[in-house]
């Protein structure tokens, strides 16, 4: 019974992370919070919306050495100068997640010394889920008809399906949950 209440545990925490929305690795696949990501690509190549997250996988020290990196949070101008000294939030744990709950753009630097002038910064653009405006027209006789109508994008779709599947599962779980007690 055990191995019946670990799995549905299991699954149940799969499906939550799918509701709640994508988690990034920042630099991932080839690469991870350090020196040599070109973090300006990497981020052009990534869909973040609300409900995402980014995780900063990094080591916080090497054998002889004390902090290896940082993750810190600034505005605009600390980005633009790399500058970490009036931060908006400081991660300092080498296995950092970062909720992405509000439109907007984000900022993060290394806050060691030289590695933000070095490259190791980060702008994340969230974006809302995408509605878009279609206007669906049809001819009866000589007259068109035309109406305006807003519709989700393939991607906002795909996720809200997905979202409903996930919810559905959980209330499985949790059905099966109390049966097997």
């Amino acid at each position: 019974m055990g191995a019946k209440v670990l799995i549905l545990v299991t699954v149940a925490v799969a499906m939550l992370r799918m509701v709640l929305g994508a988690s990034h690795t920042v630099g991932a696949p080839a690469g991870s919070w350090d020196q040599q990501t070109n973090y300006t690509l990497w981020a052009s190549r990534t869909r973040f919306i609300i409900g995402d997250e980014l995780q900063f996988q990094y080591s916080t020290t090497f054998q002889y050495s004390a902090a290896v990196h940082s993750v810190v949070e600034v505005s605009k101008t600390g980005y633009d100068s790399c500058n970490g000294s009036s931060p908006i939030a400081t991660f300092p744990t080498g296995n950092d997640v970062v909720p992405l709950a509000n439109v907007g753009t984000r900022y993060f630097i290394c806050g060691v010394s030289g590695h933000c002038d070095a490259g190791m910064k980060v702008e994340v653009n969230v974006k809302s889920k995408e509605v878009r405006t279609v206007q669906r027209c049809r001819r009866i006789g000589n007259r068109r008809w035309c109406q305006s109508e807003k519709v989700l994008s393939s991607a906002a779709a795909a996720s809200i399906e997905q979202s409903t599947v996930a919810r559905f599962g959980l209330i499985v779980v949790a059905a099966g949950l109390t049966l097997l007690f």
